[in-house]
This record gives C-alpha cells, structure tokens and sequence, in this order.
C-alpha cells in the first residue's frame, strides 16, 4: 500500500463512522436557557429543541433553510437550502406539536417528506415517504457553508481545476482524480457520516434502508467537499449502477446530529434507533416495532471460514440484511416488515444460497441450519489454477483497492496493462477491470502436464459488473477462439469509473477443446481475453467488466 493510499485511508476513517468501529460517542446535545418549542417567522417554521439546536424550515417548499448550533448557522452553501433532490419546489408544509415532539410535514404531490425535533436533543429526524417516480430519485441533501469543518480535498472533492469525466470527475494538479461518488464503502460498511471540528461533531446517522435499493454491497454518494462547502447525503435510491427497482413507501428516520465533536450516540445507529414516540404521530406509511417481525438463524454449514459472510432478505417492497457470526453463522434480522422474502446468503458478496422465508407482524421466524451445497461455492471446485478469489468483488486483482475511491486515470493507478504468468503473483498482477479500448487483449500464461493437456477442461471467468455490455471472449494458443457470449443483465449507467464494480455477478464458461493446449509440457500455453462489444465510446467508458475470479478446472 503506498503512502498516498494509507493517507487517504486514514482520512475517510475520520470523518465516516462504522457501526464496528463507532468508538466513544458524545450524547447529544447539553441543556441550556432556552424553552422548547416553535415559531412562525413568516417565510419559516422556526423548531427550537431547547438544547442548543434552533433550525428552520420553509413554508414554501419545505427545504431546511437554517440550521444553527450554538450560535452558528451551519445551513447551506452557494444559496443553495437543503432539501430531498434538488429542492421540490412548491409545497404544501404544516407543523403541529404533540408533547415533547414537533413534526413539520412536506407535501409535494405523492410525495412526503417530515422532519421531526424532540425536547432537549442536538437531533432532527427525518422520513421520507416517496409513492411513485414523480420524484426521479430519492435522497436528501444536508448542504454546509465553507469554512466551518477542515477542507483537505478528500476523495470526493468536487472542485478540482481539470475535468476527467462528464461533469462529476475531476484531476488535481498532481494528478489525482476527486468525485463525489468516491465514497468507499458499500452501505453496509458505515452508519454515519459527516465532520468535526472546533469542538463540533455535524453528522447524518443514515436510515436502516429498507426503502432505498441496491442491497448492503450498494456504494453512492456520501459526502462531498468544494471550495464553496460541503454536502451530506442520504442516499435512499439512485440510478447509477443500480441493480434492483426502485422501492417506495415511508423510509426513515434518518438523523441530522449535532455533538461536541464526538461520533454520534449508537442509540441513534440504524438498528438500535427506537421511535416509539413517532407512533402517534400519523405520518403516512409508518409501521412501528409492533408491526414488524425478525427471522432469527441457528447457523450455516458448509461456509469457507476465510471470508465473511452476509443473509440478505429482500422482496419488491423491502430490504434488510445482516453479518452472520464467524463462528457458526447465527445471525438475527430485526425490524422486518411483515412478508414474504428472498432469503440470500453471501460469501463476501457472492450469492452461494438462496431461499424464501416469511416474516409476520410481532413474530420471530426461526430457521435450522442452512446448508450451503458444495456445488453452490465455485471456490469449491478443483482448478488447475486460479487468479483470484470467488467472493464476487475483485478484491486483490491490480488496482481493486483503489477504485472504489478513484478514477482509472488516476496517477496513483498501476498500468493496466501488462501480461500474467500463472504461478508469479498472478492475481495481483492481473488489472481488476478490462475495458476494449484500455487493455483488452491482455495475455495469461500457463502449463500443463502431459495428463492435463490431453484432456479438454472448462474455463471460468467471473465478473461482478459489465459497462455497455462489455464481455470476455477467449482464444487459446492462437488456434481455438470461444464463440461471444450474450451479455447478462447489467446496470446500463457508469460503474467502472464512479466508484463502483458492484452488479450482477456472473460467472461465464467456456469448454476448451484438448486440441487447443500445447503438449509440450515445457512450453506456456498463452490464453488471450478480450474484450467484446458494439456498444461504449472510447478510453475508460468503452465497453468494460469487473474480475472476481478466473480458473481452469481439472
């Protein structure tokens, strides 16, 4: 790992919190003279928590318009309020008290949108009910005003002086490429983001997304910094690199968190947030913990220890997913809606399982152990070699670590060409992407034994992403070419270059004649994989894939 590399690793842990790794949190908010309650200023309901949080909301369209933490307003940046999408523009906005709790609704046609403030807390929650796709994607943005937290160019710095890619990639000076979709992580690696500094902590504590699509490998957008501010998001559903439907119903709450520099509570954490004071609150699509179920797992067999494993449950209504334990695979999934769902298990994020399970309101569905089936984990097969790991990402080819937060063009990005030979470091030497203009064609030498070249063998090539139908198709030794394979279903946006190798997983096969190997056991046997396509422009966005394994088997 280079230096440039740890650096960057070390930054993003400071400012985006892991549920492992949440550390000691600051409890929110400390009380101080001031009364809660609201007020009406004309062109905005104005919330204060009676901690040290006063914010506002407009009565016209129902964007956060301030949002100030003892004595700062932290609220927006280039004019800009913060809002779901862009801003929804006219809408119909009400505010009532009950008790301790204020609730501002958001009505834009189908869509509605609250923001809720307890008595005493540094917090405001929100939900988001969105009934359709007059809305084009769902995610709210918190947008900062310079100055207030450290601007050190992270990796999704939005304000670099060369553009690399449409409007939303850029290159530094030195040749390192920023985006706002340079994240890093999956959903499932963090449940807050945000800032620190001067003594304050600025965060949103994401939902548990059981409205939002992609499952718990999905990457998106999370926060961006610029020369004019910052953005936080909660990103519930978008487009880019999508796999699955979008969802709708009520999503949230999601937490905008003030603290004195510290990560937010865990009380707050997805999983462990409990709203039993937002029950009577009447808020369209909501289902308290009494309506919702758990599917509880004694264990799963047949697993390969040496990799995590993930139980998904998904419908199109619904997602949830949890880590199985690394000793027998218990794993317990709460706060389920009831129904009927996809039971997945992942082996790092390869599906090598799946069933159907159905959750009831207040019930807790118990399961036996799950049997993997050997036959179900490619990993399992016997290979005369393999490059690579079954575990549906490309974790370890050249480049992998780098491209979750970076654009292939990158300066601190390995050549992506260059030939492998099997039994030299061949995994770390093979490019975790091939893209038909970039370095299609890129060469694998290998050799057999006498045994193995007189018998015809099936070859592997597993990918976890394709761009503009990007495919494999193989020659061996110059004398056998396999026929193109059809493209599986992929998502149609950009993912090799914003961030992302996260799919469809596909596995494709070829059968190699014995013909085509080399019976000269001491000469290599040179496999040739290119990339095929009609479809992709030029450079790094034309026609691609992802690598999570590739092997000959016995």
């Amino acid at each position: 790992m280079s230096g440039s590399h740890r650096r960057s690793v070390r930054r993003r842990t400071f400012v985006l919190g892991a549920t492992a790794a949440a550390g000691t949190a600051a409890l929110a908010g400390t009380a101080r003279a001031a009364a809660f309650g609201w007020s009406d200023d004309g062109s905005n309901y104005v919330v204060d928590t009676g901690a040290d949080l006063v914010f506002k909301v407009s009565k016209t369209n129902g964007d956060l318009t301030s949002l100030i933490y003892r004595g700062t307003d932290y609220q927006g940046y280039g004019g800009m309020n913060s809002h779901i999408e862009s801003g929804l523009g006219t809408s119909t906005v009400s505010m009532r008290q009950s008790g301790t709790t204020i609730l501002i609704s958001v009505a834009h046609g189908t869509l509605r949108h609250y923001y809720a403030a307890r008595s005493g807390e540094n917090n405001i929650y929100l939900w988001t009910a969105k009934a359709d796709t007059s809305v084009s994607a769902t995610r709210y943005i918190l947008r900062v005003k310079k100055g207030l937290f450290l601007n050190d160019e992270p990796d999704s710095y939005t304000y670099a002086p060369t553009t690399v890619e449409a409007s939303d990639v850029f290159a530094k000076s030195d040749g390192q490429t920023r985006s706002k979709h340079y994240s890093g992580l999956r959903v499932m690696d963090y449940d807050h983001i945000g800032w620190t500094g001067g003594g304050v902590g600025l965060w949103i504590v994401r939902s548990n997304h059981e409205k939002a699509s992609g499952g718990p490998f999905y990457r998106s957008l999370l926060r961006h910094q610029s020369a004019d501010g910052g953005g936080l998001y909660e990103i519930l559903y978008y487009g880019q690199n999508q796999t699955e439907a979008q969802r709708f119903g009520l999503q949230g709450p999601y937490v905008i968190a003030f603290t004195d520099g510290g990560t937010p509570s865990p009380s707050l954490f997805p999983g462990t947030l409990t709203t039993s004071w937002a029950d009577s609150l009447g808020m369209s699509g909501y289902v308290g913990a009494g309506g919702r179920g758990k599917v509880a797992g004694v264990g799963i067999s047949g697993r390969n220890t040496a990799y995590p494993y993930t139980v998904g449950l998904s419908n199109p209504a619904a997602q949830y997913w949890g880590p199985a334990r690394a000793s027998d695979g218990w794993f317990s999934i709460g706060g389920v809606l009831p129904g009927t769902y996809t039971l997945t298990v992942f082996k790092g994020e390869l599906a090598v399982y799946t069933s159907s399970v159905t959750v009831t309101a207040g019930g807790t569905t118990t399961l036996n152990t799950i049997a993997i089936p050997s036959s179900n984990d490619p990993g399992n097969a016997n290979a005369i070699w393999r490059i690579g790991d079954w575990n549906g990402t490309p974790a370890g080819f050249k480049n992998a670590g780098l491209m979750t937060y970076a654009h292939p063009s990158d300066v601190r990005a390995a050549s992506w060409t260059g030939n492998v030979v099997v039994g030299s470091d061949e995994t770390a030497s093979f490019p975790c992407y091939l893209w038909k203009d970039v370095n299609s064609g890129i060469l694998v030498y290998f050799k057999l034994t006498a045994a193995q070249a007189a018998a015809a063998h099936t070859l592997r090539i597993g990918v976890t992403t394709a761009y503009a139908n990007g495919r494999p198709q193989v020659t061996v030794n110059d004398t056998w070419t396999s026929a193109i394979p059809s493209p599986p279903a992929q998502p149609s946006t950009r993912s090799l270059t914003n961030g992302s190798y996260r799919g469809n997983n596909h596995t494709f096969t070829y059968s190699v004649p014995a013909s085509a190997w080399r019976t000269d056991t001491g000469q290599y046997n040179v496999l040739r994989i290119d990339v095929v396509s009609g479809s992709g422009t030029t450079g790094y966005l034309s026609a691609g894939t992802a690598i999570d394994a590739i092997d000959l088997l016995a």
